[in-house]
């Protein structure tokens, strides 16, 4: 295995160049390894003023906050206040949803790995006050249910605020002031902001987008989504570093630096425990722990998080058997291909391990019954249909709606081609360059599949 003092040498070596191959206007990168961490970063942290991107510069972190959301909720759990097999209800009285049954049966369990079965899109924007997670969970009411809960996968924005919501009445603070207190505070953190009246202390990244991907990309005219998705991962931000001191916490049974117990060692072996298996998405691992993403690569376990806003793109990697891990934290452009050669040099030298290649079309392949797949899919943020030509190829069309049309989403229409088993991928790459899987699940009773799955899963609407 390489040592550390090698991983630093082929990053101050290479990440500019990478940087420039794949039109990332910014990126900070930190690796911990042997209770050592290096870090390093490159390009610009905005386009139009020219800001040069630091290892102190602070980027969004995305979805990798519901790694935090859950840490928060399971202090509650060590502290006997927070019982995660009970019904979000006996915590939340006012907790409702279009289906009232499914609602007073949603476990927080079910919060934390993304079974609650309700659509979870949703990203109503209630405003800035600290009272803005309590009134977006009071929005609920005429969220539909896709599916039992506990039946399956599909990731949930709105449960992580419902979780967020759950701690910030145990703990009698808005869901910033937890993290700070309970967060912040005992591990150390130096650069790490819970929105952006904290980040605008720091040199702090923006986001960039470009309207196709042969485009360059330019700085977003959005800097955060609402504040009242925080839990889900709307407004945290921090360095690289300060996000593997957070890592480094549940490598080390819970410990901080300074050896203050954050999470007991039994807590934090058990939010690695596998809680559900995913269909083959390509990208999402292969089951979900308790807020983690669970990855069955050659030399893992592997555990960690992505992230995505306006432009920012995030991606976590810990090897708990190796006390590895890796933090890349960037601002626009092909963020994907960036993470995958990085990532794919620094767990294979310090791990050990095998990072997968992105998703592909398999070109030998070819959808068994393409009938199973033909059909419309719908969810709040979207419309899609999937159609047959006459050709016998498959075509996907996908109509955003709602919160999605309204910030600028558009439609899309690309050939569907083969991948694996009962997954398909877009022919047409989407802007972080990745053809996009859809996995078809379930059964309708008539031979088609029920759920169109790209991570979330939408369900079927045409008879």
């Amino acid at each position: 295995m390489a040592k550390l003092s090698e991983i630093d040498a082929w990053l101050e070596e290479n990440l500019s160049a990478l940087l420039a191959e794949h039109g990332v206007p910014g990126a900070a990168v930190a690796v911990l390894a042997g209770g050592e961490v290096i870090d390093h970063a490159a390009g610009v942290l905005n386009r139009d003023t020219g800001v040069e991107s630091t290892v102190d510069s602070v980027f969004q972190i995305g979805s990798i906050t519901k790694v935090w959301t859950t840490t928060l909720a399971m202090q509650l759990v060590d502290e006997g206040l927070l019982d995660l097999d009970k019904p979000v209800r006996s915590y939340l009285p006012e907790f409702v949803l279009a289906d009232d049954d499914a609602a007073s049966r949603i476990t927080v369990r079910q919060l934390t790995c993304h079974t609650s079965g309700f659509e979870g899109d949703i990203f109503t924007d209630t405003g800035v006050g600290d009272d803005c997670v309590e009134k977006l969970v009071a929005t609920l009411s005429d969220v539909p249910q896709l599916f039992q809960p506990g039946e399956m996968f599909s990731y949930n924005n709105a449960a992580y605020c419902v979780l967020g919501r759950v701690v910030e009445v145990l703990r009698g603070k808005p869901y910033d002031d937890c993290l700070r207190d309970h967060l912040f505070a005992p591990l150390g953190l130096t650069h790490a902001a819970a929105g952006p009246y904290d980040a605008i202390r720091y040199r702090a990244a923006t986001g960039h987008l470009a309207p196709s991907p042969d485009d360059e990309p330019r700085p977003a005219g959005v800097w955060a989504l609402a504040r009242s998705n925080a839990p889900a991962g709307s407004m945290l931000s921090m360095r690289p570093r300060d996000l593997l001191t957070f890592a480094r916490m549940h490598l080390s049974e819970g410990r901080a630096d300074d050896g203050t117990q954050v999470l007991r060692p039994e807590t934090v072996r058990s939010m690695w425990e596998r809680q559900v298996e995913l269909p083959d998405l390509g990208l999402l691992g292969g089951a979900w722990g308790l807020g983690w993403m669970l990855f069955d690569w050659p030399g893992g376990p592997v555990i960690g998080h992505d992230g995505g806003t306006i432009g920012q793109s995030a991606f976590l990697r810990v090897v708990p058997g190796r006390n590895v891990a890796v933090a890349l934290l960037t601002n626009g452009g092909r963020t994907l291909q960036l993470y995958a050669d990085i990532f794919r040099k620094v767990l294979g030298d310090l791990a050990g391990v095998e990072v997968p290649a992105l998703p592909e079309p398999n070109a030998a392949g070819a959808p068994a019954d393409p009938s199973r797949y033909v059909g419309e899919y719908s969810s709040r943020v979207a419309d899609t249909v999937v159609s047959l030509d006459d050709d016998g190829k498959l075509w996907i069309e996908r109509v955003p709606k709602g919160v999605m049309a309204a910030t600028g989403g558009e439609a899309e229409k690309s050939e569907l081609l083969a991948y694996k088993n009962d997954t398909l991928v877009a022919a047409y790459k989407t802007m972080p360059g990745l053809h996009m899987p859809h996995a078809f699940v379930g059964d309708d009773g008539n031979g088609r599949a029920l759920y169109l799955h790209t991570g979330r899963a939408d369900r079927r609407v045409s008879r």
